[in-house]
């Protein structure tokens, strides 16, 4: 039986949000600030970088430079950093910090269903609830120019995604709070989850996209990262990619000393039948793995272990968690270990968190570093983004903003937003004139940081 929320409660909170309209138009949100004359996209990307690891940067830009869109998933500060100048809602909410179009995907929940959601959380944290759909939103025209769509198509992608969020979080709003914190796409029942948001035609296009998407890449990637010798298997050094651990961390810990101390903490922050789980693993190799786009050059790691014998492998990642973009950018500081961030906004925004997510913060001489720990390669399968047609693009970016909506509506503000957003499409014609305006930004940073390349101010992998 549904639980009864009172009619005038729900009211109030939908009046909230449309007295924000007064101080933020929802017509502002389309507003690129200006940037101070002073600024400088590349030296913005050096300061970030002065806080990685120095050798693996070139690697990182090497990412980045690769296409427009490439690099706009490696600049999730510069975004930041201008939203934060810009107009903005007093809607906050906890946000994903970086959703950008890549950061979803399928994955297993705990109970061995596959599910697609939100799956990259290094940047969430607490801010206005646009920021998230405005970082999907540019994504999608980025990705759109880049399979030749012209400004016609990328305008459509992107207010069809702006649209479903308005229409979603309108939903989510009227759902009680269980209804909406249990909302997951299972990919099994993902079409009939979906039928009454998408058309017919539309819940094909979001069927091809996720098949595509249920490959056996995952299982593959695991495979190959074992190598099997006399004394059991161990991993397959891949340099850059994946090599072995540094002879000496910073500070006074030796980097294998600095993953145990980790796995020690982390384990405290498991439920006690996780721990119970947790013990029956034996660590048996640890390595260096560079992952992504915006995260390569902090500290990351795999652990592979084996539970019932050497024929039963499992991968643990430790992460170094940083100050997230958001904060830096809205200049707020939270009292809270940037793992133990990056656990609890994963726990809130997904319907699904997995299991074994937990955190530790260390401390090597003066030097603290947080870190936080995940399974690695759970049956996790991401969108190709340049295999799709515009049609598909549509229907994933769709799929994407109910995800977001759904993950925005379980900080319990979904009336308040609804209410801000009302049934027009004023706030889906701000974000999709915003998008026009970010790609044109983000195409002009991308340009000066290939001609810091050239001028050698930045170094590139080759």
């Amino acid at each position: 039986m549904k639980a009864v929320v009172a009619r005038s409660a729900l009211d109030e909170r939908w009046s909230r949000g449309r007295q924000e309209r007064a101080a933020t138009p929802r017509s502002a949100l389309a507003t690129l600030a200006p940037r101070p004359a002073s600024y400088d996209p590349v030296a913005r990307l050096r300061w970030q970088g002065e806080h990685r690891v120095a050798p693996l940067l070139p690697l990182r830009y090497q990412r980045m430079l690769e296409s427009p869109l490439a690099f706009y998933r490696g600049g999730a500060l510069l975004m930041a950093e201008d939203l934060a100048r810009g107009p903005n809602s007093s809607i906050v909410v906890q946000i994903a910090g970086d959703a950008h179009l890549s950061n979803f995907g399928i994955f297993s929940s705990p109970e061995r269903r596959l599910v697609f959601d939100v799956n990259d959380f290094d940047e969430t944290d607490e801010g206005p609830f646009e920021w998230d759909l405005k970082r999907l939103a540019t994504s999608l025209a980025i990705a759109s120019e880049q399979l030749g769509g012209d400004e016609v198509q990328q305008s459509a992608v992107v207010l069809g995604a702006a649209k479903e969020y308005q229409r979603s979080i309108r939903r989510f709003a009227q759902e009680s709070r269980l209804d909406v914190w249990y909302a997951s796409l299972d990919v099994e029942r993902l079409l009939v989850e979906l039928r009454g948001f998408f058309t017919d035609g539309a819940l094909r296009d979001v069927g091809d996209v996720i098949r595509r998407a249920k490959s056996k890449e995952s299982t593959q990637a695991f495979n190959e990262m074992i190598t099997h010798t006399e004394t059991g298997p161990r991993i397959a050094y891949r340099p850059p990619f994946i090599s072995a651990l540094d002879p000496d961390g910073d500070g006074s810990l030796s980097t294998r000393d600095l993953i145990d101390d980790v796995l020690v903490g982390y384990r405290a922050t498991l439920g006690s039948d996780r721990q119970r789980l947790l013990d029956q693993f034996t660590p048996v190799d640890a390595a260096r793995k560079v992952v992504g786009v915006g995260s390569v050059g902090t500290d990351d790691f795999i652990i592979l272990l084996t539970g019932r014998d050497n024929d039963d492998p499992f991968f643990l990642q430790v992460k170094q968690a940083q100050a997230s973009v958001v904060s830096m950018a809205r200049g707020v500081a939270r009292d809270v270990a940037h793992g133990e961030r990056v656990v609890s906004g994963q726990k809130l925004m997904q319907a699904t968190p997995d299991e074994f997510l937990g955190w530790h913060t260390t401390r090597a001489g003066d030097l603290e570093r947080s870190f936080y720990v995940r399974q690695l390669y759970d049956n996790r399968a991401s969108v190709k983004i340049a295999a799709l047609s515009e049609l598909q693009l549509q229907a994933y970016g769709r799929v994407c903003a109910w995800v977001l909506a759904r993950a925005h509506a379980r900080s319990g503000s979904g009336a308040q937003i609804a209410g801000y957003l009302g049934s027009n499409e004023t706030f889906a014609h701000a974000i999709t004139g915003f998008a026009l305006a970010y790609r044109e930004q983000n195409l002009a940073d991308y340009q000066a940081v290939v001609r810091a390349a050239k001028e050698g101010r930045i170094a590139v992998a080759s």
